[in-house]
């Protein structure tokens, strides 16, 4: 019982502690502006980065065109950066590098609004056009200070988005595969290849292009065999080209090796068709 009371009492003091402390930070009318600033601040050192932002946009407003708003807008963006609320965050770096081009904490907030972003971008198999404005961010971050210490993170960030973007245009051929739509998957895969050279992906797209028009051509008209044989003959040769040692080379020959036989049969059956078409027309 007494140490259900004691409890009490702490809980009780810990929740009037905090209501005290956030009455003593909130702006009134007649705070001047350094005051109110100062409110704000506390606010926003304390974590209660929700009621910070409230507060700062208030010191924004009335200290427009002063040093504290320019302290202000930063901290706002940083309150929504730090609350997780990154295409707020992104609004407010874009707010500040507007207002203060000039500023010595540029290249810091242009890093923080292309990681905004990043931050932003979903699993692959979702729309990735956060991941696109993560990549377009960076590449204006790297751009603007190519010397700059953040550059390397910059190119990290990038390198993870482009291989997010491989990963999706790699699964759309693999769902093509799935509903036997196999030219749109040897074109998903060739996308993969062309646009995501550089990625994990390059290499396991390239084997699969092989397969998809083995598959493709096998599942064609005697008179289209020959023409898609072939696409799977050339594409393995790229792939001989680009990976000599790749880690799907085993794989590789094998649908080559498919494709070499369906090739084959394909010129003869059509040379056959030939002969056969040119007896009729000499009878």
């Amino acid at each position: 019982m007494h140490r259900f009371f004691h409890y009490t009492l702490v809980l009780i003091f810990i929740t009037v502690a905090g209501i005290s402390c956030t009455s003593k930070n909130v702006i009134r009318p007649g705070d001047t502006l350094p005051v109110a600033f100062e409110k704000a601040k506390n606010l926003y050192e304390n974590g209660k980065y929700s009621e910070a932002t409230d507060a700062l946009e208030t010191v924004i407003s009335v200290g427009r065109g002063t040093d504290t708003a320019q302290e202000a807008q930063y901290l706002l963006a940083e309150s929504y950066y730090k609350n997780h609320e990154y295409l707020l965050a992104a609004s407010e770096y874009d707010r500040y590098t507007s207002y203060y081009p000039n500023s010595e904490k540029r290249q810091e907030v242009d890093f923080k609004n292309a990681e905004c972003y990043w931050h932003m971008s979903p699993n692959y198999k979702l729309d990735q056009k956060y991941s696109k404005k993560a990549i377009e961010q960076f590449n204006l971050f790297i751009s603007r200070y190519p010397d700059s210490e953040l550059a390397k993170k910059a190119a990290d960030y990038i390198d993870q988005m482009r291989e997010k973007l491989a990963h999706k245009t790699f699964g759309s051929a693999d769902l093509y595969m799935r509903m036997d739509e196999y030219e749109a998957a040897a074109i998903y895969y060739g996308l993969t290849i062309d646009q995501y050279p550089e990625t994990a992906w390059a290499e396991h797209a390239l084997v699969e292009q092989i397969h998809a028009y083995v598959v493709y051509a096998q599942n064609s008209v005697e008179a289209k065999q020959q023409e898609r044989f072939q696409k799977a003959v050339d594409s393995y040769e790229k792939y001989v080209q680009l990976f000599p040692r790749g880690d799907y080379r085993s794989e590789a020959e094998d649908y080559y090796d498919m494709a070499k036989v369906g090739l084959a049969k394909a010129k003869d059956d059509a040379s056959g068709a030939q002969l056969t078409e040119n007896k009729q027309q000499s009878n």
